[in-house]
């Protein structure tokens, strides 16, 4: 049972950019509640226990630091938890498989299987079981089978309650979250474990943005709103080569496109391409199980989205390539970010690592730059043949450059001395702003050549 001093004992197994933060949220919010984060990884567990956490996100050090040691714990003791837990969030990777049927498309559930047996063995009491991860519609009916085949007794409720996280805002989402999605099953148990969620979450989030519904529908929302975010991405992405070849201008563009009450204007901003853990993977997720469903026509409609984004960095460095004098061979390029966007550290699918095995496939010197995500770039390219050097200085590793290539939108990045920049470049200087982030016409008094996405290139030549 809870702790005596709480009125309920809640559990997330995994401990990385969703159930952290979640789970900070959930025990700074309901401090009657006792909140425990376990996770494999020791080293990553003893960051959530400093003040240098194993992820970076604005805000999130402080609210982690308000219940931490108060209701928030965080421990590698995983059957102890489980023992200990009314309700278990589970929030374990499912990665895009890499091999077997599906290989590339169908999400790996191996690990969640691996927890769910876990939970199994080490259970003494019922539990509300909530997926948390990104998973394939019906998965909760594999999972309730897996959980209900023990000698136990023992009866798992599972609920689906997907994240709607943007990494760099995600303590404002979760703070005052657009919605939150809680899926059941239509029976007496599953709503009262339905129910039980509620009251969690209604401690601070309104109760008519908390939207319920079956299980099903649940885990479909989650990937379908993913698709349709990179499908406006893709779309504006490809009339912004549309907009380079007749001088058109993509900003005016999706300007005029956004004032559509209809459409809007998020997520209109043309840029070298998406990147992040759920877009890519839940796409494919979803083109896997409508071909799984004979639904070949759809599939290949939403496997498109993916392809105009790999078209999009493509293109970004044939540009590259073509207008310096068609070679980048022995030429030093400076990147400038290597996050999948600002204020994260993550760099899972971000466009800069496709951008960089090019450049080195075409033999370029390349030197990367970004303010938070250094290591994983590291990590990202440590088995990568060529020359890569890694600068935490903008200015040193822009120094002797040919070219910039702004591949993040980093704050940083708009209030450079980007004089100081063009004196220590090779001459001429180039820069290929990825994320339409600088001041181009000023760049180009500057002296450099500049070549936005979507927009005319401003050249001296």
């Amino acid at each position: 049972m809870a702790d005596k001093s709480f009125e309920k004992c809640i559990l997330c197994i995994g401990a990385g950019y969703v159930g952290g933060p979640t789970m900070a949220m959930i025990a700074a919010k309901c401090p009657r509640y006792e909140v425990i984060v376990v996770d494999i990884n020791a080293r990553r567990i003893e960051a959530w226990q400093s003040d240098n956490l194993p992820i970076y996100e604005p805000g999130l050090l402080e609210v982690v630091k308000q219940a931490r040691g108060r209701n928030l714990f965080f421990s590698t003791e995983i059957n102890e938890g489980i023992r200990k837990a009314d309700i278990i969030f589970v929030s374990v990777n499912t990665p895009t498989k890499t091999f077997g049927e599906g290989a590339g498309r169908a999400a790996d559930l191996q690990y969640w299987e691996k927890t769910a047996r876990s939970i199994v063995a080490a259970a003494d009491r019922d539990k509300i079981i909530v997926e948390k991860s990104t998973l394939p519609v019906r998965t909760a009916r594999a999972l309730e089978r897996i959980l209900s085949a023990n000698d136990k007794g023992i009866h798992f409720e599972v609920l689906s309650n997907p994240e709607f996280l943007a990494e760099g805002t995600a303590i404002k989402d979760l703070e005052k979250p657009d919605r939150v999605l809680i899926g059941s099953q239509e029976t007496e148990s599953g709503l009262r474990a339905r129910n039980e969620l509620v009251d969690i979450y209604a401690n601070w989030v309104p109760r008519d943005r908390i939207i319920t519904s079956n299980v099903w529908s649940s885990e479909l929302s989650k990937l379908a709103a993913n698709a349709f975010l990179a499908q406006r991405i893709s779309s504006i992405n490809s009339i912004s080569a549309l907009c380079e070849r007749t001088s058109a201008d993509v900003t005016e563009v999706s300007n005029a496109i956004g004032m559509d009450t209809r459409i809007g204007k998020r997520f209109l901003n043309a840029s070298v391409g998406f990147g992040g853990s759920c877009f890519k993977k839940d796409i494919l997720n979803l083109v896997y199980i409508c071909e799984n469903y004979g639904l070949h026509e759809v599939a290949r409609y939403w496997e498109s989205i993916v392809r105009i984004n790999e078209y999009q960095e493509e293109r970004f460095v044939r540009t590259m390539t073509r207008v310096m004098f068609n070679t980048v061979a022995d030429k030093r390029i400076a990147l400038f970010g290597f996050a999948f966007k600002k204020d994260t550290g993550d760099t899972r699918e971000s466009p800069a690592i496709y951008v960089t095995r090019m450049l080195l496939a075409e033999r370029a010197r390349v030197v990367i730059t970004d303010p938070e995500a250094l290591e994983n770039a590291r990590r990202d390219l440590a088995e990568e043949k060529g020359d890569v050097l890694y600068e935490q200085d903008p200015y040193s590793a822009a120094a002797g450059a040919h070219a910039i290539a702004v591949l993040t939108e980093w704050d940083l990045y708009r209030t450079l001395d980007y004089k100081r920049i063009y004196d220590s470049m090779e001459k001429p200087a180039f820069i290929f702003d990825g994320r339409n982030i600088l001041d181009h016409q000023k760049l180009h008094e500057l002296g450099f050549s500049v070549f936005p996405i979507g927009r005319p290139a401003l050249k001296h030549f």
